[in-house]
């Protein structure tokens, strides 16, 4: 009887340990920590990318501590990532592409000429086909330089912190994708 109630007691301990491992933000679940490359990063927040009525990402933001200065985490040359979980199936290869010129223009107010090679690259790690449900870990990693995931697949890497500073604006910047998805990536 006591081994019955000790194994019930540790599964439950379990269980609540898990659920509470991860966050839910929009219809996506993100985890309080994520691991690349060997760096562990922690959940900073999250939000939900809208457009008109429409739910597009559920987007979390990953840092090596704690922050809400936007300014201070797009400048930083510090291990950090973004997690986008597509949510919608409105998001298409061509559609992700056209965000992403949108936001670098809007991140850098439109000097993108000493980051265009990069910029192009980075578009190609979106030319195959999204799918609802599919995962997207924009990655920066301190003297290594910015990882794109798909789904867990490495699609490639960039380097350079002021591509990073520019990419990372796209969420964070004066101008961002979605000023409510800001500031909850920024833990409000």
């Amino acid at each position: 009887m006591k081994k019955t109630i000790y194994a019930l007691f540790a599964f439950l301990i379990v269980g609540m340990s898990v659920s509470q491992a991860q966050i839910e933000v929009g219809s996506a679940t993100l985890p309080e920590t994520v691991n690349f490359e060997g760096q562990e990063l922690v959940y900073n927040g999250a939000g939900v990318r809208k457009k008109a009525w429409f739910k597009l990402y559920s987007g979390g933001l990953y840092l090596t501590k704690k922050s809400s200065d936007a300014k201070d985490i797009m400048e930083a040359d510090a291990s950090m990532a973004i997690k986008l979980h597509i949510t919608s199936r409105l998001i298409s290869s061509k559609k992700m592409i056209n965000a992403v010129d949108e936001g670098f223009d809007n991140s850098t107010n439109g000097n993108t000429a000493s980051i265009a090679t990069e910029i192009e690259k980075f578009k190609g790690f979106f030319s195959d086909e999204i799918n609802d449900g599919d995962i997207f870990d924009i990655v920066y990693i301190k003297g290594t330089g910015v990882m794109v995931y798909k789904n867990g697949t490495k699609k490639g890497s960039i380097s350079g912190l002021e591509f990073k500073k520019a990419l990372f604006g796209i969420w964070l910047s004066d101008k961002p994708a979605d000023k409510k998805l800001k500031s909850g990536m920024l833990g409000s």
